[in-house]
Formats: structure tokens, sequence, C-alpha cells
């Protein structure tokens, strides 16, 4: 039990998955860089199910890609100061799935690493990210569908008003961090 409490990165698990880190960017909804490594960490355990997942979709073809996995609380803190609405971000009070490490931000793409035409960009916190949503077009829909069955295969739930996200199922198992990814690493 102790070694699926620990921190591993992504890429060591599950070389295949595309990682575009976008907190260690400014192309996300803060307009900020707030992570000073562009590297994805979970909880061992839901690393080792998106590795399945990801040998699984590669037979048709397709590949995940991720754009966020474990956040310390205190970026947990800055998104709460920008969007203090629990629909979209969760209050650090609580803390979020992301802060167990047991919550990924993931999509599907092609063979050339390509993504799916999905409902949003990620991080577009509108009506159309939910999962409710069916005003689209129906290869969006069938896009967003195979994501979900995959993601459930293994677990995962999905988060009603964001299609990108999706929580393991086990995430109670762990506590709340707030590790900054150098102390990861």
């Amino acid at each position: 039990m102790e070694s699926e409490m620990k921190f591993v990165e992504l890429v060591k698990i599950s070389p295949r998955i595309r990682v575009d880190i976008r907190y260690a960017t400014a192309d996300n909804f803060t307009g900020k860089v707030l992570y000073t490594l562009s590297k994805c960490y979970l909880r061992k355990k839901v690393a080792e199910k998106l590795h399945r997942i990801q040998e699984r979709i590669e037979a048709r073809g397709l590949g995940l890609k991720v754009w966020d996995g474990y956040r310390p609380l205190s970026v947990q803190k800055l998104f709460w100061q920008i969007l203090p609405d629990d629909r979209y971000v969760a209050n650090p009070a609580i803390g979020s799935k992301h802060n167990r490490g047991a919550a990924v931000d993931v999509t599907l793409v092609d063979a050339k690493g390509n993504e799916l035409l999905m409902p949003t960009l990620f991080d577009t916190f509108s009506e159309k990210a939910h999962r409710s949503c069916f005003d689209l077009p129906e290869e969006v829909i069938k896009n967003r569908e195979l994501l979900e069955s995959v993601m459930a295969e293994e677990g995962f739930v999905g988060l009603p008003t964001e299609w990108w996200h999706f929580d393991d199922a086990d995430w109670q198992s762990y506590p709340v961090e707030d590790l900054s990814l150098e102390l990861l690493n």
C-alpha cells in the first residue's frame, strides 16, 4: 500500500502518453505560469491505470494527452482567488482531487499526437464543456463519449462540468498535499 501512496512521474510509468502541462505555461485560464516544471505527477496506482488505458486505445490508433495531474494546494488557492466557483475550481478549504494526485485533465489524440475534436478547448468554463451538453457536432459527442468510456473502464469518474477532468474512484485514499513539483522530481 505504501508504494501506491508514492508520487510518480507519469512518463516513467507510461512513456507514450503525451504530456502538455498547461500550468507550466501561460496557456491556461490564469494566463500565468504556475508550475516551474512541465511534468505530470500522480499517485502510482493512478498512473498505472492511465498506462493501461493508453495500451488499450493504442490498438485503435489513439492515445492520451495529459494537461494536468497532481497540483499543489498553494496553486489551488491561486485558482480559487481567480475563479471562486466550485463548479469549476475546488475550494482549497476542502482541497481538490488534483491536490491528492488522484485527478487528471486529459484528452484523446490520434497516432500523430493531434487532439481529437472535443466540445471546447481545455479550461473553457462554459456550458459547452459540461458533459450534459449535447448541442454539439456528432463527431465531438462521439469523441467525448469515447474518452469517458475508456476512462471509466479503469474506474475514473468524470466531473460533470468539465469534459477533460477525471477523478480516480479511490481518491479518498490519498491526503491533500502541498508539495512543490521540485520536491517530487
